[in-house]
């Protein structure tokens, strides 16, 4: 039976420059191919879910337009505003890119595999805190959307800087804290560690029973796993919760002032960093690039060599996926709400979860019977139950009446619209109306001179 050689951290380090060299350059074009290659599946899977065609002119399938796109982009003309800071003006969309970039090297990509003669880990590099070093980058990667929003010298650009600012903090708490269930089910914060925790058919002891744990986070820590995914969609700024560069409201967001080159290099950024979280979701919630249990069972030497690649890439691509499908299928929510929703929803549910996670480890190693165990577990079911009966719900007042809010008005304001939303007949057939009855012209509203036409 072949049996996958999991890294170390004691692997790490001991390569010879021209092969760290080659992981660095692989790195970098995964991430730059995957980005050419997201834009096309994007358009592709959108134009199929909308009924429409999709790319089809420039290459087989489309699989040029990227390509023409950005040589388009590339060529054309190069605007800075009078009133933008040139220097940071230039380098903000490059921090983006950096920061999107280095997330890469803590991904694990594989087992240990031979590259001319040598052995070494499917991975740049590794340290004991891997993962925090890709919450770090995330967080840094706002650093260029606000610079460069304040740079611009222009009132869209920074609001949608702020936006982004405000988005990063309040996303970036609910991220952090579904990471702490997988720091406490794996022990360590090291993705190359994470990833063999995840192993398939794995033992482990709840109340006294032995249970074979299904391997991947996200069946384990399923609630960790959706807050994470919902997180890293706020963070990456994608649609639907685009809101620093939402359309509608603010023009382009922190890239309205943006062009050629510089513009390019912020739609890399948001590709780059779709795929790197993907990758990070991927390695610490979905086995990172171990096969899944159907594969392994059938065939045993799935996990090893460079198989695991594909496997790697098959879950990006699936990630990615699930990042297209939902701008294809929801609306874009309002501010106000999105950040409702991440403070109110996410967090408590988040702090709850890992309490919850928590007493169950402190149950699991406490030297106690297990019907004191059962009656723990149900004291707490019991008051969590009678603390959502008791909990004191705050009485909505009636909403004012139309006469009321006319009152209310200050003098000289501007009259009401009409709330019925109804519209009025059209002068042809108030016109009709007139000269069928003309001695009830005026007499009636819109909606009975509507219904008399009908």
């Amino acid at each position: 039976m072949i049996v996958a050689q999991d890294p170390t951290l004691q692997d790490f380090g001991n390569d010879p420059w021209w092969l760290v060299l080659i992981k660095v350059v692989f790195v970098f074009a995964f991430g730059m191919v995957c980005t050419l290659l997201g834009v096309w599946f994007e358009r592709r899977v959108v134009a199929r879910m909308a009924v429409r065609p999709g790319l089809n002119q420039a290459g087989p399938f489309g699989l040029l337009q990227t390509l023409a796109d950005g040589l388009k982009g590339a060529f054309k003309e190069d605007i800075m505003p009078r009133t933008a800071d040139k220097v940071v003006f230039f380098f903000a969309p490059t921090i983006a890119v950096i920061c999107a970039m280095t997330t890469l090297s803590v991904i694990p990509f594989g087992p240990m595999v031979s590259v001319f003669g040598h052995q070494t880990p499917l991975q740049v590099t590794d340290i004991p805190v891997a993962v925090l070093l890709i919450l770090a980058c995330s967080g840094m990667a706002v650093y260029g959307i606000v610079l460069g929003g304040w740079a611009s010298g222009s009132t869209y650009p920074l609001l949608g800087g702020l936006r982004s600012s405000a988005q990063m903090i309040s996303y970036e708490v609910s991220m952090g804290l579904s990471l702490v269930a997988v720091f406490m089910l794996s022990g360590t914060m090291s993705t190359s560690q994470i990833v063999a925790a995840q192993k398939s058919g794995q033992e482990f002891e709840i109340f006294g029973a032995t249970v074979s744990a299904p391997g991947w986070y996200a069946i384990l820590l399923a609630p960790s796993f959706i807050i994470f995914f919902i997180a890293i969609i706020g963070e990456t700024h994608r649609p639907p919760l685009d809101l620093p560069e939402a359309e509608s409201e603010l023009v382009a967001g922190y890239m309205t002032e943006y062009s050629s080159l510089k513009f390019l290099l912020f739609m890399l950024s948001e590709y780059v960093s779709m795929v790197a979280m993907s990758a990070a979701t991927a390695t610490l919630f979905l086995g990172g690039w171990r096969a899944p249990a159907p594969i392994t069972t059938i065939w045993a030497g799935a996990n090893s060599g460079w198989w695991p690649l594909l496997w790697f890439f098959i879950k990006v691509v699936l990630l990615v996926f699930a990042f297209v499908w939902l701008r294809a299928t929801l609306p874009r929510p309002r501010y106000d709400q999105f950040m409702r929703f991440g403070w109110r929803i996410l967090l408590p549910i988040n702090l709850v979860w890992i309490m919850s996670l928590a007493g169950i480890q402190v149950l699991r190693n406490a030297d106690i019977t297990d019907t004191q165990r059962y009656s723990i577990i149900a004291g707490a079911i019991l008051a969590v139950l009678l603390l959502a009966l008791l909990w004191p719900t705050r009485k909505q007042p009636p909403a004012p009446t139309l006469e009321q809010q006319a009152s209310n008005r200050p003098p000289g304001s501007f009259p009401l619209p009409p709330m019925d939303l109804q519209v009025p007949p059209s002068p042809r057939a108030r016109r009709a109306v007139a000269e069928r009855e003309p001695a009830n012209v005026g007499a009636g509203s819109g909606a009975d001179l509507a219904d008399k036409e009908s």
